[in-house]
């Protein structure tokens, strides 16, 4: 079982059941899925980009990426429909827990000048997204074999309509949000 849902089950869930004043295990907000998306608008000029976005971003989240394409056409960005601009990984269950605690516990900490996370990035509806400028703070990417930087979008669904429930929970998990 991985650090974090362990965490969950024993120490989170106690102290959410007091902190929102609820008895009911299962009406306590909880993490659903996280979603690690790459934007990688150089591959039209370089094809190789792509290939490298794939390999880091598998290795960092331990899954194999889905590589998205253009669904219009803008002539401005000399896009065509189809072509290929990004990939992206949905994680849950253990895979989701095992990226959560690296990201909180090694990655975040590893950026240079880090003051925490906004803690006001949430959509309305308990989900939490925020953006990365590179993908060599995970310790899965050798910063020598880095040829170039690739920022990253990573989005943390909840099970919780309520921002401020979702806030509490990824605070509970240890996310270093930014006093406000």
């Amino acid at each position: 079982m991985a650090r974090l849902a362990e965490k969950y089950s024993k120490e989170i869930v106690p102290n959410l059941q007091k902190k929102l004043g609820r008895e009911n295990v299962h009406s306590l907000p909880r993490l659903e899925k996280i979603s690690v998306n790459m934007g990688v608008g150089k591959t039209l000029q370089d094809k190789n980009r792509m290939e490298q976005a794939v390999d880091d971003l598998a290795k960092i989240t331990g899954q194999r990426p889905q590589v998205t394409k253009a669904r219009v056409a803008v002539s401005g960005f000399r896009l065509r429909e189809g072509n290929e601009i990004g990939c992206r990984v949905t994680l849950r269950k253990q895979r989701m827990f095992e990226f959560f605690d690296r990201l909180i516990s090694v990655a975040l900490p590893r950026i240079r000048d880090f003051r925490g996370l906004n803690p006001n990035s949430f959509d309305g509806h308990g989900n939490y997204t925020f953006g990365l400028a590179e993908q060599s703070v995970f310790p899965e990417i050798d910063a020598d074999k880095v040829t170039f930087t690739q920022g990253m979008d990573v989005t943390i669904v909840t099970s919780t309509v309520s921002d401020d429930e979702a806030r509490e929970l990824l605070r509970q998990f240890g996310m270093p949000f930014r006093e406000a």
